[in-house]
C-alpha cells in the first residue's frame, strides 16, 4: 500500500503536524460530544429507557453506526469535518480528492485503532472505574499518534490502511 502523494507541489501534500492533527482531535471529540448526547437522547426516548445500564449494547451499537454516518459523510463530501475545517486538514484518497464512501467507511474502522487497544485491555482486566478506562485511553491515543513518527510520510496509520491521506488545507482568500 503505498500512498505517494498526487502531482502538486511537495508542501501542498505534506502531512499537517503531529500538534495540529491531535488539537483537531481533541476539539472533533469536544464537537462529537454533542452528536453523541442527542443520539443517547434520542435512543432513550425511542426504547423509552429508564436506566443508564437498560440498553446499553443496543445505545453503543447505535452510537457507533452514527459515528460511523457522520465521519463517512464529512469525509466523502469535501474530505472535512467541522473540526478539520477549523484546524485547516483534509483527508483525501491517492488521487488528491475526498475519499470514496466506501474508503471513507474504512477509514473510519481502522480509526478504532486510537481506541481498540485501551477498550480490549479494559475489559480483559475488568476494569469498570471511569479514571482507570480514561488513563488507557489517554495514553493509547498518544501512543497512537506517536506512531505516526516511525512512519515516513507522518500518516496515521489507518490512513495508510484506508488508502488516504491527511494534508493541510488552505482556506481560500476572501475577496475584498
Amino acid at each position: 500500500m503505498t500512498s505517494a502523494a498526487p502531482p502538486g507541489t511537495a508542501s501542498e501534500w505534506q502531512a499537517p503536524s503531529l500538534r495540529r492533527r491531535v488539537a483537531c482531535f481533541v476539539y472533533e471529540g469536544v464537537l462529537l460530544f454533542g452528536v453523541v448526547m442527542a443520539t443517547g437522547l434520542v435512543y432513550g426516548i425511542v426504547t423509552q429507557q429508564r436506566h443508564a445500564l437498560q440498553g446499553q449494547r443496543g445505545l453503543q451499537a447505535v452510537v457507533f453506526l452514527v459515528l460511523g454516518l457522520y465521519f463517512v459523510w464529512f469525509w466523502s463530501h469535501g474530505g472535512q469535518t467541522l473540526a478539520m475545517k477549523t484546524w485547516q486538514i483534509r483527508v483525501v484518497g491517492r488521487d488528491g480528492r475526498p475519499p470514496s464512501p466506501a474508503r471513507a467507511a474504512l477509514r473510519y474502522l481502522g480509526s478504532w485503532l486510537w481506541f481498540l487497544p485501551a477498550l480490549l485491555w479494559a475489559g480483559a482486566t475488568g476494569q469498570h472505574h471511569g479514571g482507570a478506562i480514561a488513563a488507557a485511553l489517554t495514553v493509547g491515543v498518544l501512543g497512537y499518534a506517536a506512531l505516526t513518527l516511525l512512519n515516513p510520510q507522518r500518516q496515521y496509520w489507518h490512513d495508510l490502511l484506508a488508502g488516504t491521506r491527511l494534508v493541510r488545507s488552505r482556506q481560500p482568500d476572501k475577496p475584498r
